[in-house]
């Protein structure tokens, strides 16, 4: 798979689904999918466990597609493009073009 344009700690804007209009930190980026903060809620209903012994109904996020997002830099959203800078590959906004790490 390619290099992904959205990495853990970004923050991000859905641009689709029923969370449109949300932004958040990324918590995780795995297989085109991505985890974050406060978007895509569902609620799950656990049996009771070590870990949690009462069991009960849980709300977590769940994992929404890449595409759906887009980097948000300055409080707006922009696209990602790579460029080489002093001979390594980086991550710039193409809006701005600064670039981001």
């Amino acid at each position: 798979m390619s290099t992904t344009k959205i990495k853990k700690g970004d923050t991000v804007k859905v641009i689709a689904g029923k969370d449109k209009g949300k932004e958040g930190k990324v918590v995780s980026v795995k297989d085109g999918k991505v985890l974050v903060e406060g978007v895509n809620t569902v609620t799950k209903h656990a049996k009771p466990s070590q870990a949690n012994p009462n069991g009960g109904i849980l709300h977590q996020e769940a994992p929404i597609d890449a595409s759906n997002v887009m980097y948000v830099v300055k409080g707006k959203t922009t696209r990602i493009g790579f460029k080489e800078a002093d001979g390594k590959k980086v991550r710039f906004a193409k809006s701005t073009g600064e670039v981001i790490d």
